[in-house]
C-alpha cells in the first residue's frame, strides 16, 4: 500500500538506497507524500530516527543550530513557517531533479552519507589537565550533524543575499552530493576527522 505513496506527490522513495551501512538503520526513506509528523516523535530524542530524512532536513533549515561559542549563527535568524521552508525544499528538488537527472531524494540520503563524520576529538579531564582524544561518532550523530553542517552551510550562502533559497539548497546539495570539498559540510567533516587523527 504504502510503496504508491510518491514523496512530496512527485518522488519515488522505493528507488532510493543508503549505500552506509552504519546509517542505513538511522536514515528514514519510507514513503510519505507530506513530510510533516506535527512534532509525533519529538517526545524522545530517541525517536528521531522515525521521522522523514526529507521532515528533518526542512525542520533543520528552520533552526540550523548553533555554531561555535560565540553562537555566530544565532536562532533569532531561523524563524518563519513551515510551509515556506517546505515549498523551497519542494522547488530545489525540482531544481536538481532538471539539472541532474536524479532522484533529488536520493541526492540528499548520498550528501548526508558524504558530510557525516566517522570520528571526532572528545575532550575530558584527566587530573587538572584536559585531554583530547579521538572517538567513534554514534550514527544518529553522525547524521545530525550532517543535517547541521549542511544546513549552516545553507543559511551562510543565503542569508542576505538576493539569491532565492530555493537555488542555494539545490546547488549546496548538487555540489555536497559530489562531494565538493568548497562546501562546509565537507570541510567540517574533513577538519573534525584531521583533528581526530592528530589526536589519536
Amino acid at each position: 500500500m504504502t510503496s504508491n505513496l510518491l514523496m512530496m506527490n512527485k518522488w519515488d522513495m522505493s528507488e532510493i538506497k543508503v549505500d552506509d551501512r552504519g546509517l542505513k538503520a538511522y536514515l528514514n526513506i519510507k514513503p510519505v507524500i507530506v513530510p510533516k509528523s506535527s512534532g509525533r516523535n519529538s517526545t524522545l530524542s530517541l525517536r528521531r530516527q522515525h521521522v522523514s530524512v526529507v521532515e528533518r532536513f526542512i525542520n533543520k533549515l528552520m533552526v540550523t543550530g548553533h555554531k561555535g561559542k560565540k553562537h555566530e549563527i544565532t536562532s533569532d535568524h531561523n524563524i518563519g513557517r513551515y510551509l515556506s521552508v517546505y515549498n523551497a525544499v519542494k522547488e530545489a528538488f525540482e531544481i536538481i531533479e532538471s539539472k541532474i537527472k536524479k532522484n533529488p531524494v536520493q541526492v540528499l540520503v548520498t550528501a548526508i552519507e558524504n558530510s557525516a563524520m566517522y570520528e571526532e576529538v572528545a575532550a575530558y579531564r584527566m587530573g587538572g589537565t584536559i585531554a583530547r582524544k579521538a572517538v567513534i561518532v554514534s550514527p544518529r550523530r553522525r547524521i545530525d550533524m550532517a543535517l547541521r553542517f549542511m544546513c549552516q552551510g545553507i543559511f551562510r550562502q543565503s542569508f542576505g543575499k538576493k539569491t532565492k533559497l530555493a537555488n542555494v539548497i539545490a546547488n549546496e546539495l548538487i555540489a555536497i552530493y559530489n562531494n565538493d570539498s568548497n562546501t562546509m559540510a565537507i570541510r567540517e567533516r574533513q577538519r573534525l576527522e584531521r583533528e581526530a587523527d592528530g589526536a589519536r
